[in-house]
């Protein structure tokens, strides 16, 4: 526990926003490993870099080469692993850009304190961030079809273990902002699909004939 230490307040949310024109949340994928979830999360980055915003992206395995290479697979670990995530995620979205999480994050609770960090605002001045969650909702066995990195494979001989979806639970989240079942759409779809309920949900305006300008 870090002691002896004291706030140092900065910018308020809304100048940095305004100073940036536009705002910052957090778009949090979730699913199952061979999902989907980070060639759905790559692509709806390239889309929203596109229409002019700051948006990045953090990747599961990604950030386990450098941020999180100290932890492992077990419970305890993939509760730090997230919590780490969401903090840096939420200092992303603090500074009016557009934060991409793309983690297996198996456990409700997990999400919910991920959830609970943006929407809880640290100051009076700051509004919440918003938090999307997005599910990549996918049948197992469609899942273990698809197997790219070999891991269902190794995970059924016994030699991954604790993992996800086999030998350690998925609990699925129980009201996401976006569901996409991406066995059945294109990763163009879900795009669209997430960008529609971004719009709906004030955090883009979108314009322009072909429906992909933004007004700021």
């Amino acid at each position: 526990m870090s002691t002896n230490i004291t706030w140092h307040p900065s910018l308020s949310r809304s100048e940095r926003n305004t100073l940036r024109k536009q705002r910052g949340f957090t778009i949090w994928f979730t699913g199952l490993s061979a999902s989907g979830k980070s060639t759905i999360a790559t692509a709806l980055e390239q889309h929203l870099l596109h229409l002019g915003l700051a948006a990045y992206r953090l990747d599961g395995d990604n950030v386990r080469f450098g941020l999180n290479k100290d932890l492992g697979f077990s419970e305890k670990d993939r509760n730090e692993n997230i919590r780490r995530i969401a903090e840096v995620a939420k200092l992303f979205a603090d500074s009016s850009t557009i934060a991409i999480t793309s983690f297996i994050s198996p456990y409700r609770a997990d999400r919910a304190i991920a959830r609970d960090l943006h929407t809880s605002s640290s100051t009076t001045e700051d509004e919440p961030l918003p938090f999307i969650e997005v599910f990549v909702d996918i049948p197992l066995a469609e899942a273990e079809k698809r197997d790219p990195k070999g891991l269902y494979k190794k995970a059924r001989e016994g030699k991954i273990p604790e993992f996800t979806g086999i030998s350690a639970p998925y609990e699925e989240p129980e009201n996401p902002e976006v569901v996409i079942k991406s066995a059945e759409v294109s990763v163009e779809e879900a795009v669209r699909r997430i960008t529609e309920v971004l719009g709906e949900k004030g955090l883009l305006r979108l314009g322009g004939e072909d429906g992909r300008g933004l007004e700021y």
